[in-house]
């Protein structure tokens, strides 16, 4: 939770450069981390992440499961057990 809250030092927000590309020719397209966190405040966290994971079917069933969120708020509660009475 609080991705958005992400801080890096130096001049990483101006120099850290994701590429994308289209498949088309010339369709190669950059971003900023500056811009890709205003956008898309998890991406930077994500692409970490997958980084680190490894590059096979585990690694792909890994990164389904995590979940990344801008802000304090998700939908996900703690459990809370309930007492059984025997």
């Amino acid at each position: 939770i609080n991705a958005g809250k992400i801080h890096v030092t130096g001049n990483r927000l101006d120099q850290k450069v994701y590429y994308r590309h289209s498949e088309y020719p010339g369709g190669l397209t950059e971003t900023v981390l500056r811009d890709q966190l205003q956008r898309h405040p998890t991406r930077p966290l994500e692409s970490a992440v997958k980084g680190m994971l490894p590059k096979n079917k585990l690694g792909r069933v890994m990164l389904k499961k995590m979940k990344i969120y801008a802000g304090a708020d998700h939908p996900h509660q703690a459990q809370s057990p309930a007492v059984l009475k025997l």
